[in-house]
């Protein structure tokens, strides 16, 4: 077959790229290192004979009298890590210092250690029940480490007459957390209104109930309101224009948030894994919080992914402060799981699986996990994951979605069955689309409603492809490409110009030139040209980027229809653009005109002229060291045994003596540069183990070679 599966783009809903979504705001910040002032200053003296690691910091090195003062230094430096590691090590023998125990817990939450936070906070509570402040700190660290129902239960404890606000946006922001929007808005409704942090709150639950002009506004004057730069505003005001899909202001927003940070916080490192510049980890300080900088670059990323620039998307991700692994949130986990999909499936698979298990887990991570076992083929994983979490099912997925992919996985046994359920999403979605359509027709409309109209529309039309595309997946894997043919033509009037179906309605009119008797061929191979040329055309500049199956498709309908030289056009383009980028990037592999030449060298030996065939197809492999792989040996290999197959049964007899010697010599060659090349196709999850013996280029060409040399 000409047809790359590949091409069948939108089998599946798209892919949703993830972002921070807005959190509520005005939970009260844990108490500044300035507030504490009873460490003892001699206590150094008491450490002076015991014995110590050099290699970290420790209480030894630091003069008699000085342990305050340095502890101070530490923190206003913001040596977290150092900090942390004195005050532990001094209270393993003054395990009940309410100062250590303090700055302690202020050092763990600025370095992210909400846990770790939360227990000190828990124990200066029981040691020290009249100071209110230490259990409100223990409620915001058990509600920063995701332990809702815990820190509910502590903020309950909190005394209201001293901290009555306090206690209230904690426990608003508790219920948003929750999910418990009905909540939220009744204890803030009962917050001052004037307050900076009750209209932040009013904003987020606005957004939530996708109220996204209101949320803007209400931010923005959260903004006005404010004595000094706030860039998780800044952040929220660009996430409202991404929803209301406006994406250069969303991108404005942003830009400003990176220059501020990069500008104020060099220490930070921005951009500097990109440059190729040495990097440590910066960890998840509570700066790194308050520049919103990791939120900002994962909404940038969504957004290049969702215009389908995805180097940009990755160069955004690889921007961020440096952080280690385990360091990553969920969200930029998430999105770095799907950026690299195609080149580390198995790993984005792994942190896919993790992310499902943690709290908090991104709501997109559920459906996109179940979108790329479908893609992959892993239908059966995608129908245990359903089973095992039911309750994410109605939650977390769409009805549509969750039709979609029981259509899909329903597939697998029973293609008839399948088909009726995607044909009734089909006829719903076509009766939503007729309707738009007709409404966008109205003279009456005002521009802002006929916007809107339009928007809708193109919102149910990207619902609308995806389940076509299924429907004509489903002929197309029987072979009844006039059925393929039908599911396409009767969403002409509604999809005409959509790039997907274009496509693969190209695909069916040259499978049905390839198949059908010679008379009709010229026809077929002339409306397969018609839907193949504006693709093409469309990214002529840069023609290694459209896929090499549709460039071969397109010069092979040239090439049958007499039109050589438009065909010879192409090929001298896609050989001066791998010219060019060789010279550039001599390590990056591009196949494009060696496809182009397989896939007609392939097609002539369909026809039965293998001599020219067979020659074209050894030409397209020089040089073999760097044009010998998985895929081009796939279209060898079909070649060849199509050969061998003729010669057994005596329909090939014209072979000359030259030609026999060439295909000795290359299939020869094959065996020698083959010996790592796997003849599999490579799947994600797969356990099977590399067979090194059979399952490679260099068996199947020394088979080969040995087939053909018996029938000569």
């Amino acid at each position: 077959s000409f047809h790359n599966t590949d091409e069948w783009q939108r089998q599946a809903q798209e892919i949703t790229l993830t972002h921070h979504y807005v959190l509520l705001q005005g939970v009260t910040q844990l108490e500044r290192y300035s507030f504490f002032r009873v460490i003892c200053i001699d206590l150094s003296a008491k450490f002076g004979n015991r014995s110590r690691d050099k290699t970290t910091m420790s209480t030894f090195d630091i003069p008699e009298g000085q342990i305050t003062a340095t502890v101070y230094g530490l923190i206003k430096e913001s040596k977290f890590t150092d900090c942390i590691s004195l005050l532990q090590e001094y209270r393993q023998s003054y395990t009940q210092s309410r100062a250590a125990l303090s700055l302690l817990g202020y050092c763990l939450y600025q370095k992210g250690d909400f846990a770790g936070a939360a227990e000190c906070y828990g124990e200066l509570a029981e040691l020290f029940p009249d100071v209110d402040c230490y259990q409100m700190y223990h409620a915001q660290a058990l509600f920063k480490a995701c332990e809702y129902e815990e820190a509910m239960a502590s903020s309950l404890k909190v005394n209201k007459d001293t901290m009555h606000f306090e206690v209230t946006k904690l426990q608003a922001a508790i219920k948003y957390a929750e999910d418990d929007l009905a909540g939220a808005r009744a204890l803030v409704e009962t917050c001052q209104p004037d307050d900076v942090d009750t209209i932040v709150n009013t904003a987020c639950i606005m957004f939530v109930e996708e109220r996204y002009d209101d949320a803007c506004a209400k931010f923005t004057e959260a903004v006005n309101l404010s004595p000094e730069y706030r860039a998780d505003l800044a952040y929220n005001i660009a996430l409202c224009h991404y929803r209301r899909k406006r994406t250069t202001e969303a991108l404005r927003f942003i830009t400003d948030i990176v220059d501020r940070g990069m500008r104020m916080h060099q220490d930070l490192q921005v951009g500097w894994r990109t440059e190729g510049i040495e990097t440590r980890s910066v960890g998840n300080t509570q700066l790194l919080h308050t520049t919103a900088l990791i939120e900002a670059f994962n909404l940038k990323a969504a957004i290049e992914y969702k215009l389908k620039q995805l180097a940009v998307a990755k160069e955004a991700l690889t921007d961020m402060p440096p952080r280690a692994d385990e360091e990553l949130d969920p969200v930029t986990l998430h999105n770095t799981a799907l950026l690299h999909m195609d080149d580390d499936a198995n790993g984005g698979f792994d942190r896919l699986q993790f992310l499902l298990q943690t709290n908090p887990c991104p709501p997109e991570t559920f459906g996109n996990l179940l979108l790329l076992y479908c893609q992959h083929a892993h239908h059966d994983l995608a129908a245990d994951v359903l089973a095992e979490n039911a309750h994410l099912t109605y939650k977390l997925l769409s009805q549509y979605l969750y039709d979609f992919l029981d259509a899909a996985i329903t597939a697998q046994t029973s293609a008839e069955a399948a088909f009726g359920k995607l044909d009734a999403m089909a006829q719903e979605l076509t009766g939503r689309l007729r309707t738009l359509s007709a409404s966008g027709k109205d003279p009456t409309l005002d521009d802002a409603t006929y916007h809107a109209n339009a928007s809708a529309y193109d919102e149910v039309l990207e619902q609308y492809v995806p389940v076509l595309m299924a429907q004509a997946k489903i002929y197309w894997d029987m072979e009844h490409y006039q059925g393929v043919e039908g599911v396409f033509r009767k969403s002409m009037d509604l999809i005409v110009d959509h790039d997907v179906l274009r496509l693969n309605i190209a695909h069916v009119l040259f499978m049905q030139a390839v198949v059908a008797p010679p008379a009709e061929q010229d026809d077929k191979y002339r409306e397969a040209s018609s839907f193949y040329e504006p693709i093409v055309s469309k990214n002529y500049d840069n023609i290694l980027d459209i896929s090499p199956i549709v460039l071969a498709n397109l010069c092979v309908s040239y090439i049958m229809r007499g039109q050589n030289e438009q065909a010879e056009e192409i090929m001298g383009k896609i050989e001066k653009e791998e010219e060019a980028l060789a010279y550039e990037d001599s390590e990056r592999k591009v196949y494009h005109l060696c496809i182009v030449n397989l896939v007609i060298g392939t097609l002539y030996c369909a026809k039965g002229n293998y001599q020219f065939g067979i020659t074209r197809v050894i030409k397209s492999i020089d040089p073999i060291s760097t044009k010998l792989g998985n895929q081009t040996w796939s279209y060898i290999r079909s070649c060849f045994c199509a050969l061998i197959e003729g010669m057994a049964k005596n329909l090939v007899i014209d072979l000359v003596d030259s030609v026999a010697d060439d295909i000795v010599d290359f299939l020869t060659a094959c065996e020698q540069h083959g010996r790592s090349i796997s003849t599999q196709e490579e799947q994600p999850l797969n356990a099977a183990a590399f067979d090194v013996g059979r399952k490679t280029v260099a068996f199947e060409a020394r088979y080969l070679k040995q087939l053909f040399q018996q029938l000569l």
